[in-house]
C-alpha cells in the first residue's frame, strides 16, 4: 500500500517524526485547542461519530438473530458480562491512547515501536473491510431505489420467477382414501379425483420466497460460484459509485465535515426503528415474533454451553468496532482533557441498548409476516444478509403502504452503514495525514477523494455476478482473526511493556486523579481477564474453524487459500515491524529488542502545554534544526 512507505517508516532508534508542523491543517479552525491537527468542533461531534461508528448493520442483522438462537432473553446475561469484560476495556483504552498523544493508530505506538506492526494490521484491516462495507451500502441504495415503485418488484413471483417461487406452502404429496385404501400420490392426482389429504401426511414442496428469488436473480444476478466471475452487474455499479460519492462529500473537510453530517446519519436510524417498532407492534403477530427474541420463558439451561458464552464475547466485540484502529483516530482529535472514560461508557451502553432495541423492531414484524404466510416463526427469521434483503423485505411487502415501510428500512440501512464507513475511510486518511502531513495540509480534498476512487475500483469485483461471494470471503477473514490477534497484542503491550500504571498515570493527566478503587477494575482487566478472554476466543475460532460458504455454495480451494492470504497479507506487517525495529536498533540482540520496547523519544502529549514535567524530555516533533535531514516517510534522520 503506497500510504504506509514501510521502509521509511519502521525505524526505531536515530529518527524522530515530524508529522506536526507549524502550518494550520485544512480542517482546523481558530478556535481549535490543536491548531496543526484540528479538534473536534464540539463533543457532540464526536460521541455521535463514535455512535455511528459502532452501531452498525450487526447490530440491526446479527444480534437479534442471536439473541433468539442463544435462549432469548438469558442471552443478555452472556453479553452484558462479556461488554464489561471484552468490550468496554479495549474500547477506554483505545480511545485514551488516541486523545492522549493526538495520533493515529500507526504513528501511536510511538509508546511501544516493536508492535507498530499491529498499528499496520489495523489499517490493512480498516482498508479491506472499507473495500465490502461500502458494498452493502450499495445494495442499501438499490434497494432504496426499487422502493419507489407503488408494486414492490419482489411482493410477487414477477417474470425473473421460475417454478419453485411462492409465498406459500406448495403441497407435494400426501396420503388419502381411495375405495377404502390409504393411497400415496402427488397432489395433482390427489385434487384431479377430489380426494382429501390425510392430516399429517401431507409433504410440501421446497419453495422460495419471491424476495429471495429476486435478492439472486435480479438485485445480484448471482453466479453459481466464486469460479463464475461473470460480468460487472452495471446498477450495483453506479450504486457503489454514488456510495463512494456520499463519502467523499462527507470526508472533504475531515472531521469538520463528517462531524456534522453524523447528527443526521447517527440520529435518523433511531427514528426509524422506533416507527418500525410502532407500526409492527399493531400487526397480528406480532407478540409471537417478540417472543421468539426474547423468549416466552428464557432458557436460562443454554448459559451452560461454551458456544453461546463465544456468540456474546464475539459480537460485543465487533459491535464496538474495537481494534479496527478507527477508535484511536476519532479520538485523536479530542481535546486533551476530555473525558474519555465517560464518553467510552455512554457509547457502548448506547451501543447495545441500541442492539436490545433494534430486536423488537425487527422481530415484532417477522412475526407478522410468520402469521401471514402460515409458518413457524423459525421458518423466516435469519441474519445477515438473508434477514436485510430477504426475509424483512418480503414482510414489508405485505403490509399497507409497503413502498413506503421498505423505504424507510432501506434508508435506515444506508445510514447505519454510512456512518461507520465514514468512521472507517476516516481512519486511512489519519493514517496519511500522520505520515505525510505536510501533503495533507495541501492536499487534503484530493487525497480523500483519491482514497475513494482507488477503493471505488477495488470494490468492483464484489458487484461482479460472483461478487457476493467475495463480500462474503472477506468479511469471513479479515473480519475475523486479524482483529483478535490485532486486540490481544494491544491489550498486552499496553498492560505488559508499556506498563499499565504508566498508562493510569498518562489517563490521570488527561481527566484528573482517581482512586485506587476507581482503577481496581480496569487493572484486573487489562492485565487479566480481557487478554485471557480475547485469547480464548482467537483459540477457540481457530480450533473451530470451517470453510466459507454462501448458503449451500461452497468455495473452491483457490478462493479459501486467498481468504488466507488476505488474512496473512494484513497480520505479516506484525512480524516484519518488529523485526525492521530491531534491525535498525544499536547494541546486541538483547539490547536492541530491550530498546525498542521503550517508548519513542517523541512519545507523550502532542501540545507542549500538556505534557507537564513527566514529559518535559519531550522531542518536540515540530522543531527541525540544521543537524536533521526530511525524508518522505515524515521521519527526519540525525546527522552523524
Amino acid at each position: 500500500m503506497g500510504m504506509l512507505n514501510l521502509p521509511g517508516f519502521l525505524s526505531c532508534w536515530k529518527k524522530k517524526d515530524f508529522s506536526l508542523s507549524a502550518e494550520k491543517d485544512a480542517h482546523a479552525s481558530s478556535s481549535d485547542e490543536n491548531q496543526e491537527r484540528g479538534n473536534w468542533t464540539n463533543k457532540s461531534d464526536y460521541l455521535l461519530s463514535m455512535v455511528g461508528y459502532a452501531v452498525g448493520l450487526g447490530n440491526v442483522w446479527r444480534f437479534p438473530y442471536l439473541t433468539y438462537q442463544n435462549g432469548g432473553g438469558a442471552f443478555l446475561i452472556p453479553y452484558t458480562l462479556m461488554l464489561a469484560l471484552a468490550g468496554l476495556p479495549v474500547f477506554f483504552m483505545e480511545c485514551s491512547l488516541g486523545q492522549f498523544a493526538s495520533l493515529g493508530p500507526i504513528s501511536v505506538w510511538r509508546f511501544l515501536p516493536l508492535f507498530q506492526g499491529v498499528g499496520i494490521t489495523m489499517v490493512l484491516i480498516s482498508t479491506f473491510v472499507s473495500i465490502y462495507y461500502n458494498v452493502i451500502i450499495a445494495y442499501a441504495l438499490y434497494y432504496l431505489f426499487a422502493s419507489f415503485q407503488k408494486v414492490l418488484p419482489w411482493s410477487q413471483c414477477f417474470s425473473w420467477a421460475d417454478e419453485f417461487c411462492s409465498k406459500t406452502k406448495i403441497v407435494s404429496d400426501c396420503n388419502a382414501t381411495l375405495n377404502g385404501e390409504i393411497i400415496h400420490a402427488n397432489y395433482s392426482y390427489i385434487t384431479s379425483n377430489n380426494l382429501t389429504c390425510i392430516n399429517d401426511t401431507i409433504n410440501y414442496r421446497s419453495v422460495q420466497f419471491p424476495s429471495e428469488q429476486y435478492w439472486n436473480k435480479v438485485a445480484l444476478q448471482r453466479s453459481s460460484g466464486l469460479d463464475e466471475t461473470g460480468h460487472i452487474v452495471w446498477y450495483l455499479a453506479l450504486c457503489l459509485l454514488l456510495a463512494w460519492i456520499i463519502v467523499g462529500a462527507a470526508l472533504f473537510k475531515g472531521i469538520k465535515s463528517s462531524g456534522k453530517v453524523v447528527y443526521f446519519t447517527a440520529l435518523f436510524p433511531y427514528v426509524i426503528l422506533l416507527i418500525l417498532l410502532v407500526r409492527g407492534a399493531t400487526l397480528e403477530g406480532a407478540l409471537n415474533g417478540i417472543e421468539y427474541y426474547i423468549g416466552r420463558q428464557s432458557n436460562i439451561t443454554k448459559l451452560m454451553e461454551a458456544e453461546v458464552w463465544k456468540d456474546a464475547a464475539t459480537q460485543i466485540f465487533y459491535s464496538l468496532s474495537v481494534a479496527w484502529g478507527g477508535l484511536v483516530a476519532l479520538s485523536s482529535y479530542n481535546k486533551f482533557h476530555n473525558n474519555c472514560y465517560s464518553d467510552a461508557i455512554i457509547v457502548c451502553v448506547t451501543n447495545c441498548l441500541t442492539s436490545v432495541f433494534a430486536g423488537f423492531a425487527i422481530f415484532s414484524i417477522l412475526g407478522h409476516m410468520a402469521y401471514v404466510s402460515e409458518r413457524p416463526v423459525s421458518e423466516v427469521v435469519d441474519s445477515g444478509f438473508d434477514l436485510a434483503f430477504v426475509a424483512y423485505p418480503e414482510a414489508l411487502s405485505q403490509l399497507p403502504v409497503s413502498p413506503l415501510w421498505s423505504f424507510l428500512f432501506f434508508f435506515m440501512l444506508l445510514l447505519l452503514g454510512l456512518d461507520s464507513q465514514f468512521a472507517t475511510v476516516e481512519t486511512l486518511t489519519t493514517t496519511i495525514q500522520d505520515i505525510y502531513p505536510k501533503v495533507m495540509k495541501k492536499l487534503r480534498v484530493p487525497v480523500t477523494l483519491g482514497v475513494c476512487i482507488l477503493l471505488f475500483f477495488l470494490g468492483l469485483v464484489c458487484v461482479t455476478q460472483a461478487g457476493i461471494y467475495w463480500v462474503n470471503l472477506i468479511d469471513h477473514f479479515c473480519a475475523g482473526w486479524g482483529i483478535l490477534i490485532a486486540a490481544v497484542l494491544e491489550i498486552i503491550g499496553v498492560a505488559y511493556i508499556y506498563g499499565g500504571n504508566r498508562f493510569i498515570e498518562d489517563i490521570e493527566m488527561m481527566i484528573g486523579k482517581k482512586n485506587c478503587f476507581f482503577w481496581l477494575w480496569w487493572r484486573v482487566c487489562w492485565f487479566f481477564l480481557t487478554p485471557v478472554l480475547l485469547t480464548a476466543i482467537l483459540l477457540w475460532s481457530l480450533i473451530t474453524f470451517s470453510p466459507p460458504t454462501y448458503g449451500s455454495v461452497s468455495y473452491p480451494t483457490w478462493g479459501t487459500a486467498v481468504g488466507w492470504c488476505m488474512i496473512i497479507f494484513c497480520v505479516i506487517w506484525i512480524p516484519i515491524a518488529a523485526i525492521v525495529k530491531i534491525a535498525r536498533a544499536e547494541g546486541n540482540l538483547c539490547q536492541r529488542i530491550a530498546s525498542c520496547c521503550r517508548p519513542a523519544a517523541n512519545w507523550g502529549p502532542y501540545l507542549e502545554s500538556h505534557r507537564g514535567e513527566r514529559y518535559s524530555h519531550i522531542v518536540d516533533p515540530k522543531k527541525e534544526n540544521e543537524h536533521e535531514i526530511p525524508t518522505v516517510s515524515g521521519f527526519v534522520y540525525k546527522r552523524e
